[in-house]
């Protein structure tokens, strides 16, 4: 299939919050992702040009999760698990450029979403009147909506000037404390309990710290690029989620699965459905080094910052 198509949507990734984290589930997280592309890698290697001789895409799944758990200072590349895996994810990614082929890599943010993932494991607990802040409230959450994903994906593949990582994340970033006031406005319910990190560990494991800790993640490049988000605010996509029936639109299916560490379980058909962005009016900052770890998608890291 490789061989006759003209770009490769690779979204493959072990489920992070399937089972509580040992040795064996972190091998199974790096080895979905890495060694999977690696093989896609390869095989784009035998084939590295369309049937018109132009260069092969790959645009390939990563996550904010590179640049490890932090919150808002400038920062490079982490060193916890999860960051160490992305580092890997895109080195294997890039190696289809010796071959020619142009690489993307979507450091995908909070993905939010009513029918999967962190928006959809929300939903509950607020709707019964026992959601809040979680942690601190401090930790930042790096969010998208799920249709500017499919969005981003579809305007990776279609824009020659995307090349290296591009950051998938809403150009207005929030605390959890204001995601849960959000959200509870949104769903008209109360948002003022609180759970305490040690509780969410007792629960989760070793995986509560993605959802205690974050990082506030910029989209400089694709707005420098030409992206428009179509859902910039909180607000604006939280009451266009909550309003649609549930197969409206482009739902991101699998979300569960790659939810803040590895981009949409998405068909390259549905990406080339989605809306593509317009030039947008602001852009942050430019590109810097290419090399891991140092951040590859802009002024710290495409914007951001601790």
């Amino acid at each position: 299939a490789v061989d006759v198509c003209d770009a490769v949507v690779n979204l493959a990734g072990e489920n992070i919050f399937n089972r509580r984290w040992n040795d064996e589930v972190k091998t199974a997280i790096r080895d979905s992702r890495v060694r999977g592309t690696e093989n896609v890698v390869q095989a784009l290697a035998r084939a590295p040009r369309d049937v018109a001789g132009r260069p092969k895409v790959l645009v390939n799944a990563s996550a904010v999760g590179y640049y490890g758990p932090h919150g808002n200072e400038e920062l490079t590349a982490g060193n916890d698990i999860l960051a160490r895996v992305c580092v890997d994810w895109e080195n294997a990614a890039r190696a289809a450029e010796t071959s020619g082929v142009r690489v993307v890599t979507i450091r995908t943010g909070v993905v939010l979403d009513k029918e999967g993932g962190a928006l959809a494991k929300l939903l509950t607990p607020f709707k019964w009147f026992v959601g809040g802040t979680v942690g601190s409230g401090r930790q930042w959450m790096s969010w998208v909506h799920h249709a500017d994903l499919i969005g981003l994906y579809a305007f990776a593949l279609d824009n020659d000037q995307a090349t290296g990582p591009v950051n998938a994340t809403a150009p207005n970033p929030v605390t959890n404390k204001e995601f849960s006031k959000t959200l509870g406005r949104a769903l008209h319910r109360p948002g003022f309990l609180w759970t305490p990190e040690f509780a969410l560990r007792l629960l989760l494991g070793e995986v509560a710290g993605l959802v205690t800790k974050g990082q506030r993640v910029l989209p400089a490049k694709a707005s420098a690029l030409g992206y428009a988000f179509r859902f910039a605010g909180l607000d604006e996509a939280l009451q266009a989620i909550l309003a649609a029936p549930p197969d409206a639109g482009c739902r991101s299916r699998g979300a569960d699965d790659h939810d803040h560490q590895g981009g949409p379980e998405r068909t390259a058909q549905q990406a080339d459905r989605a809306d593509r962005g317009h030039p947008h009016r602001h852009a942050h900052d430019g590109d810097a080094g290419r090399h891991a770890p140092q951040p590859t998608d802009g002024h710290a890291a495409d914007g951001v910052r601790r």
